[in-house]
C-alpha cells in the first residue's frame, strides 16, 4: 500500500515498525524516514495509516491520538469504533488483498473499502483511494467482517491446501509444477462464473468408489482424511441442495 501511493504521487513521511529492519526496508523503497519507536513519530503529516497486527490497532491509535491527526487502520475484522475512542477522524481504508513482502501488487485493480466516522473524513478517504485503485467500496464494520471471513475461505484455505498438495506429491517424488496449470485455470473459471457452477470431482459426483480409494491412500494421515472426509462431505450436500450443477 505504502508503494501505491508513492507511485500516485503520495509522500510517505515515515514508517513505523517495532522491527527497525522492517521500518527501514519499507522506509527505503518508498522514500521515507525510518522508526521503531512510536514515541519518536513525525506528526508533520495529514494521515496516519495504521497497518498493524489486529490485537494492537487500538494501542498504537492510543499512543498516536496525542497528535490530534485523522487515522485509520487497515484491518478487515476490526471495527472503525477502537479508533473512535481516541479521534474523531477516524475511518478504515480495507485492501482485500493478500500480500507478501517479496512481490509489489498492481493496486489498480485492488477492492479498496472504506468506512468513516463521518461525510466529510470518507470523502477525503474516497478521493485518496481513488488515486491508487479503480475498485472502491462503502462497507462497514459489519459487513467488513463476513467479507473478511469470506476472503479466509476464498484464499488462506485454499492455500494451505494447496501446500497439502504439494506435499503428497513430495512423499511420492514428484514435481508440484504437475499442478499449476489445474490451479489456475480452476481460478480463471471463477472468474466469469459462479463457483458452485464449474465445482468438478468425485465428491460432485458422489463418485464413493473413488473417494473410498482416496481415503484408503490417506490411512497413515487421519487428519488429512478428516479434512478430505468434511470438504467432500460439504460439496455433495452443496449439490443435493441445488446450489450446484451435476
Amino acid at each position: 500500500m505504502a508503494a501505491a501511493f508513492k507511485n500516485a504521487g503520495h509522500r510517505i513521511m515515515q514508517v513505523y515498525s517495532p522491527n527497525l529492519h522492517n521500518a527501514s526496508l519499507l522506509a527505503y523503497h518508498v522514500g521515507a524516514d525510518a522508526t521503531n519507536e512510536l514515541t519518536g513519530i513525525n506528526a508533520d503529516t495529514d494521515l496516519f495509516i495504521i497497518s498493524v497486527k489486529d490485537d494492537v490497532i487500538e494501542q498504537v491509535a492510543q499512543t498516536l491520538a496525542k497528535h490530534q491527526k485523522p487515522m485509520v487502520h487497515t484491518s478487515g475484522s476490526t471495527s472503525i469504533d477502537v479508533l473512535i475512542k481516541y479521534t474523531d477522524k477516524a475511518g478504515v481504508l480495507y485492501p482485500l488483498q493478500t500480500f507478501s513482502k517479496t512481490r509489489e501488487v498492481d493496486f489498480i485493480n485492488v477492492p479498496l473499502c472504506i468506512e468513516a466516522v463521518n461525510g466529510s473524513m470518507y470523502t477525503d478517504l474516497e478521493q485518496l483511494a481513488a488515486t491508487v485503485s479503480n475498485h472502491i467500496y462503502s462497507i462497514n464494520s459489519a459487513g467488513r467482517k463476513i467479507l473478511h471471513l469470506a476472503a479466509v475461505f476464498a484464499c488462506n484455505f485454499p492455500n494451505y491446501l494447496y501446500g497439502v498438495a504439494q506435499q503428497l506429491l513430495a512423499d511420492h517424488q514428484m514435481d508440484f509444477n504437475l499442478l499449476r496449470p489445474l490451479i489456475l485455470e480452476t481460478a480463471q473459471k471463477v472468474q466469469q462464473q459462479v463457483p458452485t457452477s464449474v465445482q468438478t470431482g468425485p465428491a460432485v459426483r458422489n463418485d464413493q468408489t473413488t473417494m473410498a480409494v482416496h481415503l484408503q491412500l490417506l490411512h497413515r494421515e487421519p487428519q488429512m482424511q478428516e479434512i478430505y472426509t468434511l470438504l467432500s462431505q460439504g460439496i455433495i450436500k452443496n449439490n443435493i441442495d441445488g446450489h450446484g450443477d451435476k
